[in-house]
């Protein structure tokens, strides 16, 4: 039997994880002192309250090997095999991490998938995994199937300020735009697992009003796609998005991601943003 691993950064509920058999290794939230697991100590209502209370901005850290090891161990006992899908290794080690315990089990089946993508971005191959799984694909099927969706998957996004992404060290490539912005909404995007420019727009919502062109292009006209929009704590301009969506795309699956802890302190409150691939590639 085949197995899937995610980390905490995939931002896929609780209910999702539990639904499709996916195990979670928390990442961690640091507020000074003290420190939170994702997902099981701080929740995204919480942290957000947090974090507009907090005089420092947090930090995060990637699971250990050790925490790592804790999971695979007992997965692999009787001889499952564990696919293990992971944020960006161009944004967070979490990939080393579990790379360096899959050698602490030599005997054991562990495949260490990098998604080169973030939040629901890695979601949604972490997502696709499973359904493969759930439809009795095997174990070289599900990791063919990962590697297209991979390369597939678009993710654009808008942040309300590149402050968080600057002060946490994930601005890549956008690090271009810093400090010329003054009022503009940067479009974002994750090309390559790094965060890159795609535009600077005067308004939000001709911010938002681009991200949807720049995925008409490139999808240019297929009606066939599967689609989340990810928001840090603005629901009701994530219903609003999901609503243009509708409208301009045929979607086969959409579904709304909240950015959780650890990819909300570098993006921060206010982002929202589209994650897409083309239903072809899990047909």
């Amino acid at each position: 039997m085949l197995r899937i691993v995610t980390d905490s950064s995939a931002d896929l509920s609780r209910d999702l994880l539990d639904a499709m058999g996916i195990q979670v290794v928390p990442l961690k939230v640091h507020f000074g002192t003290t420190t939170y697991r994702e997902g099981e100590d701080l929740g995204s209502t919480e942290f957000y309250q947090l974090l507009s209370q907090a005089e420092q901005l947090p930090t995060t850290s990637q699971p250990s090997a050790g925490d790592f090891y804790e999971m695979y161990a007992p997965l692999t006992a009787n001889g499952d095999s564990v696919l293990s899908i992971h944020i960006s290794s161009k944004l967070s080690g979490t990939c080393q991490s579990a790379l360096a315990a899959k050698d602490m089990l030599p005997e054991a089946d562990i495949i260490v998938i990098d998604s080169l993508s973030a939040s629901a971005g890695h979601g949604m191959v972490v997502l696709a995994a499973a359904e493969a799984v759930r439809k009795g694909k095997g174990r070289d099927e599900v990791i063919a199937l990962v590697e297209r969706v991979i390369k597939g998957l678009e993710i654009v996004f808008v942040v309300d300020t590149l402050e968080y992404l600057q002060k946490g060290g994930r601005i890549g490539g956008a690090a271009a735009l810093a400090g010329t912005l003054l009022n503009l909404k940067p479009l974002l995007e994750i090309r390559d697992g790094r965060v890159e420019p795609l535009a600077k727009v005067r308004t939000r919502k001709k911010a938002l009003r681009r991200a949807l062109e720049v995925l008409a292009k490139r999808f240019d006209g297929q009606d066939s796609l599967r689609m989340m929009v990810l928001h840090a704590e603005c629901p009701e301009g994530a219903e609003q998005l999901a609503q243009q969506v509708r409208e301009r795309f045929g979607c086969t699956s959409l579904q709304l991601a909240e950015i959780g802890p650890v990819i909300g302190t570098h993006a921060g409150p206010g982002t929202l943003g589209l994650a897409a691939y083309s239903q072809e590639l899990v047909s």
